[in-house]
């Protein structure tokens, strides 16, 4: 087994576009997922910016139990690495393809711990901007784990547009679309894209280019009401999600506690 400093690499749980995540193990045999960054990357700097700025923003979200845990972040022998918490599960994607039960089993409170995680990282000062189902962890309990802050940014103190506009096209609000004056909000429209998704198995507004999926948000008659693909889904949660899925942000809501508080109301009922 290959080592990485005082890590033991057990298993590589992950390869994606900017580092592999791998299972590894301490000296004190303690279990971790430590995330180091491809090697071909570490001569970029706007890749090492980012992968440093994901580290010291969840840093700054601990602790949250629907946030993986932060445990330290550095680099050793000319690679950036980062050690979370190992949570063993798939990613929300991965279970919504293969019609997971413990997905329908614990629906609402998938729905409930979402809106937590991301309303205690609006309430630290960050936008997540990235919020999708492959972003959540759950494990086989039904527990969820917001991760990936790569792309995260301070919510600003009014709508200022970004300097870049990385992220998923189908997740992202019409105004990080258009590239124009975006604040907490995207999360929010996000957040309804995801919860959609969740309880209808189809996305709101498909598309396989910006372009097409923005055509279909801005279009006047709006996503096909939730109820009409899934008739189990309560009326209030789906009003709930059409305002989440407003293509003006001033008629979404604005805090995600706002939000969170409908959800109780609907779910608890």
């Amino acid at each position: 087994m290959a080592r990485f400093g005082r890590f033991l690499l057990l298993e590589r749980v992950k390869s994606g576009g900017m580092a592999e995540i791998w299972l590894a193990r301490d000296e004190a045999h303690h279990h971790y997922a430590l995330r180091v960054m491809h090697e071909g990357l570490e001569s970029q700097r706007v890749a090492r910016r980012r992968f440093q700025h994901g580290c010291e923003v969840l840093a700054q979200l601990q602790p949250h139990p629907m946030i993986v845990r932060y445990y330290e972040h550095g680099r050793h022998r000319g690679r950036h690495y980062l050690v979370m918490e190992y949570v063993e599960g798939e990613n929300l994607k991965e279970r919504l393809a293969r019609v997971d039960p413990v997905v329908a089993e614990n629906v609402a409170q998938l729905l409930l711990d979402m809106a937590a995680a991301l309303e205690h990282m609006h309430v630290r000062g960050y936008m997540h901007l990235d919020f999708k189902p492959e972003n959540v962890l759950v494990t086989a309990s039904g527990n969820i784990r917001l991760i990936d802050f790569d792309l995260a940014q301070p919510i600003p103190p009014t709508p200022q547009p970004l300097d870049r506009n990385p992220g998923t096209p189908n997740y992202m609000a019409p105004e990080q679309l258009l590239r124009q004056a975006l604040d907490q909000r995207v999360d929010i429209f996000a957040y309804g894209v995801t919860a959609y998704e969740l309880l209808t198995h189809q996305k709101p507004f498909e598309g396989t280019t910006p372009d097409e999926i923005l055509r279909r948000q801005q279009d006047p008659a709006g996503p096909r009401p939730p109820r009409e693909l899934n008739p189990d889904i309560p009326p209030g949660l789906e009003r709930i999600l059409l305002r989440c899925l407003q293509p003006d942000p001033a008629r979404r809501y604005g805090l995600m506690s706002h939000l969170r508080h409908d959800l109780e109301l609907v779910l608890y009922r």
